[in-house]
């Protein structure tokens, strides 16, 4: 039997895709992101168990809401990738019930990422860095196991919202945006392109697991920087 981790859940999600979105936060992270604000999905061993056909019925539950608006069911994490037979199971039964399917991806998983396209409407795709040694600074890891997600995902018939987070001193100059467009340009079925803007929210949970937060110095991005930063995006982003 498929068991799957899970870390929480948000009903009335707006943000993660469109419409009204049910939003399942699975349990685990390989990533050690700098400025992570979500330290108590890293376990693998957290969280609660559930079977697909157990989430399933948390999900459609609320159906009558995300359908109107032509939402639908975001599996977000942590990252949602490694628990990548769970994630299947669970795509599946939303796509057999009639429920538009979201994974919201750094794209470094444990593989299989054929199979989790095939049943996945659209991904969310959190790009950390165009260069392979700043991507290794601010995740702790290299971006072999990305790469090989990226190219399952220029192969699919899955639909892409990039999502790239601006952080002050390491990647929020024009020139940054300008080598974010080059190395996109070659994803298929890009609908969009969100620069978010560096935050300190979720700091506290550092503190209280004891966890030492080592951007604790940087301030967060002033709202006339990002909004700078977005324009200029707007500017110089051409999607197909």
């Amino acid at each position: 039997m498929t068991v799957g981790r899970v870390h929480s859940f948000e009903s009335m999600g707006l943000l993660d895709g469109p419409g009204i979105r049910n939003i399942v936060f699975l349990q685990g992270c390989n990533l050690r992101c700098l400025y992570c604000h979500n330290p108590d999905t890293w376990a693998c061993n957290g969280g609660t168990e559930y079977t697909p056909e157990q989430l399933l019925k948390k999900i459609v539950r609320f159906k009558p809401y995300f359908e109107k608006s032509g939402g639908g069911v975001t599996f977000s994490g942590g990252e949602p990738l490694l628990q990548y037979n769970f994630l299947i199971e669970a795509l599946k039964l939303c796509k057999e019930n009639g429920i538009h399917t979201a994974i919201d991806t750094a794209g470094v998983g444990m593989g299989n990422y054929e199979e989790v396209l095939k049943y996945t409407d659209l991904v969310l795709l959190d790009i950390k860095h165009y260069d392979e040694i700043k991507y290794k600074e601010i995740t702790g890891r290299d971006n072999s196991e990305f790469k090989k997600f990226l190219e399952a995902l220029k192969n699919s018939n899955s639909k892409v919202w990039i999502r790239h987070v601006v952080v002050p001193g390491i990647n929020d100059t024009k020139e940054d945006v300008l080598a974010l467009c080059e190395y996109i340009k070659d994803i298929p079925r890009i609908e969009k392109v969100d620069l978010l803007p560096y935050h300190v929210l979720g700091v506290n949970k550092y503190d209280v697991m004891g966890i030492e937060y080592r951007l604790k110095d940087l301030q967060p991005m002033s709202k006339e920087k990002a909004e700078e930063l977005k324009a200029f995006l707007k500017e110089n982003w051409k999607s197909e």
